[in-house]
């Protein structure tokens, strides 16, 4: 263990991400798999992106959010599955200390602009579809990008917060991280003396999940009144079917986030706890572009649309 001696504490100057397996007959598979699923997340989404860009139908602020989360999820699983394929392949699993707390800023903050994205995603479904008329008024250009760049500021403030606790604890001894990548709660369980920080960290944790959640929620209530008070069986399928995709990300995302991050880090368990994690760092990213593909038409005609544009200019 490389550290650095400082009275009676041995300084942790490197950290050892104990990944999923120490079997060497595991690691090949897992990087195979969890390769295919990187190559999947990034065309997916970069192919969500293209496609609204390119199509001036889907130039709506429904699809410029869900063009930022595509974005958004590039980005947060882009700083966790490039070292956790490197791990796989490396006879040293070792990070730095600074490249630790580097990976876990940028997570923290990708991960909280999600929460707020998804927020607005589900205010925005509200106004849709229970102030329809001033739709193109209230979720402007003007009022849409500043929600989003919101949505950012907001998360990387969060980061920078969690990570000046985090990085300042004195951590002496283990230096063996339970996880496959820097995660916060593995990284209070390393850390001594780590009660205030612990509280303020799960403070933000609850304030960022719980706050976003409850927006998602209340436009939910609404939606649900809305759509309760329309008197056709088809417009109200039509209307519920605007906000399934969001519903069903929602639904994947916060379960496993709030599973694994407003808990006492005292119960945390290796394999359990993994499982958790890839779901919100792995799979929702790969899943979001098929959900809202696969459950949304305007998305699937713009890509039959621009697959027959395609086929006739060849």
């Amino acid at each position: 263990m490389a550290a650095l001696e400082d009275g009676n504490c041995t300084k942790v100057t490197e950290f050892i991400l104990l990944g999923f397996t120490e079997s060497l007959e595991q690691q090949l598979p897992l990087f195979m798999v969890f390769l295919v699923i990187y190559i999947i997340t990034l065309m997916g989404n970069l192919g969500m992106i293209a496609l609204i860009k390119m199509n001036s139908r889907l130039h709506t602020p429904m699809y410029f959010f869900l063009c930022n989360l595509a974005i958004i999820d590039i980005c947060y699983s882009s700083t966790i599955i490039p070292r956790m394929l490197m791990n796989f392949l490396a006879d040293g699993k070792s990070i730095s200390f600074n490249a630790c707390f580097v990976q876990l800023y940028f997570f923290v903050a990708w991960v909280c602009s999600e929460c707020f994205l998804l927020a607005t995603m589900a205010y925005d479904r509200y106004i849709a579809i229970c102030n329809p008329l001033l739709y193109s008024s209230v979720m402007s250009q003007r009022v849409s990008v500043p929600l989003v760049a919101g949505s950012c500021l907001t998360g990387f403030s969060n980061a920078m917060i969690t990570v000046c606790f985090l990085s300042r604890l004195p951590y002496c001894g283990s230096n063996v991280i339970r996880h496959f990548f820097c995660d916060t709660p593995p990284l209070l369980a390393l850390a001594s003396n780590s009660y205030i920080a612990e509280t303020i960290i799960s403070f933000l944790a609850g304030l960022t999940t719980v706050g976003s959640l409850l927006i998602i929620l209340l436009s939910y209530v609404f939606i649900l009144y809305a759509i309760l008070k329309i008197r056709s069986a088809q417009g109200r399928h039509k209307a519920f079917s605007t906000c399934s995709s969001h519903l069903t990300a929602v639904t994947v995302f916060y379960g496993t986030l709030i599973f694994t991050y407003l808990r006492p880090n005292t119960s945390y368990l290796l394999g359990r706890d993994q499982v958790a994690s890839v779901f919100y760092t792995v799979v929702v990213p790969m899943m979001n572009p098929l959900i809202y593909s696969l459950r949304n038409k305007d998305v699937k005609e713009a890509f039959k649309q621009s697959m027959n544009i395609k086929l006739f200019s060849q």
